[in-house]
């Protein structure tokens, strides 16, 4: 018996699969941004699930923030009204508490997205990562190793250029009086940026990316409305600081596009905000670093070295482990898949 493909085209929904259908969730092989096209699809369910990831993007990160900071205060010395209140205060000093409760907030992204994946998609949580679908761990921690080499470039470059705008620091300046608040600071950064960069991660890179490639069929659509999408989110800046952030949107959603996961993003991601956080805690201000809203055009030429040599070595590297970037039906052929062969990862 003959099935009907689902997700080539509109629809409001499809014949209901049999069990061994519902045993895997696509029909042949997809690349990441078609992994919502499954046996179940219908064109409502990736905008349902977008206005429910806006929605907590808006009100739920908010809420975790307000919790994180309502917890803190209570373990602070003084009236805890006030410290609770005034941590709302993001333009002015940032404390160790606003930094926790930011990053707290934004990772909160990842169980967000794993709510949409699975109770919007009726998939499981672990899709979001890559097509196996896992998080591909040796490859993740081979992508660090990567970012750092492209770090390295980046400081290089920014040093041979003029300064690249506000929030910027400088290994030349001199060091910050270290204090009890570095310290704790430090420890935020360590523990809770991870999480921060991967709850970016997972909502850009992951949910939209695949619910606006469903949505279009496109993977160009996808990477650079995702793009957009992500400098926009970042709130009050100028043009060149949009267009430095518009940039590493548009080569972190081609990167989970040509590898089929979020690894690479993720990696890129975590290493840039620690640099960024460890330069502010060395040498210049938390504050500026997380309200910056402007930054200068030479920007722009340091961010395109770090990515094409980043770009570069995790094409090379991903080539080398045989990632596949497809997902991997039990009855497909190993001639009808569209990526690599897979491997262990």
């Amino acid at each position: 018996m003959s099935v009907q493909r689902p997700g080539d085209g509109g629809g409001s929904g499809w014949p209901v699969p049999t069990s061994a259908q519902l045993a895997f969730p696509h029909d042949r092989p997809r690349p990441y941004h078609l992994m919502l096209r499954t046996w179940s699809y219908a064109w409502w369910k990736p905008v349902l699930g977008v206005v429910l990831g806006v929605v907590w993007f808006l009100l739920g990160a908010a809420l975790v923030y307000a919790i994180t900071a309502a917890v803190y205060s209570v373990f602070e010395p003084g009236p805890w009204v006030h410290d609770f209140t005034s941590s709302f205060d993001v333009q002015g000093n940032v404390s160790p508490k606003v930094l926790l409760g930011t990053n707290l907030a934004l990772g909160s992204l990842i169980p967000a997205t794993w709510f949409l994946i699975r109770y919007v998609h009726r998939m499981r949580p672990r899709w979001l990562a890559s097509v196996l679908p896992r998080m591909r761990w040796t490859f993740l921690f081979a992508c660090l190793g990567l970012a750092v080499i492209a770090l390295f470039v980046q400081i290089f470059v920014a040093a041979a250029l003029p300064s690249s705008g506000s929030g910027d620091t400088s290994l030349s300046g001199s060091l910050n009086t270290f204090t009890t608040a570095t310290a704790i600071s430090a420890v935020v950064v360590l523990l809770t940026t991870p999480l921060q960069a991967a709850g970016e991660e997972y909502l850009f890179r992951g949910y939209l990316l695949m619910a606006v490639g469903s949505l279009f069929s496109s993977k160009w659509v996808a990477i650079v409305v995702t793009a957009v999408i992500f400098a926009l989110a970042h709130g009050s800046q100028n043009v060149p600081l949009f267009f430095d952030r518009l940039a590493f949107g548009l080569i972190a959603a081609w990167l989970v596009t040509h590898t089929g996961g979020i690894e690479a993003g993720i990696a890129l991601h975590v290493l840039n905000n620690f640099l960024a956080f460890g330069l502010a805690l060395a040498y210049g201000d938390l504050t500026a670093t997380l309200n910056v809203s402007e930054s200068s055009w030479w920007q722009i030429p340091v961010t395109v070295a770090q990515s094409v040599v980043y770009t570069g070595l995790v094409v090379l590297v991903a080539r080398w482990m045989g990632l596949r970037n497809t997902t991997a039906p039990p009855h497909d052929e190993p001639e009808q898949s569209t990526g690599p062969a897979v491997a262990t990862a």
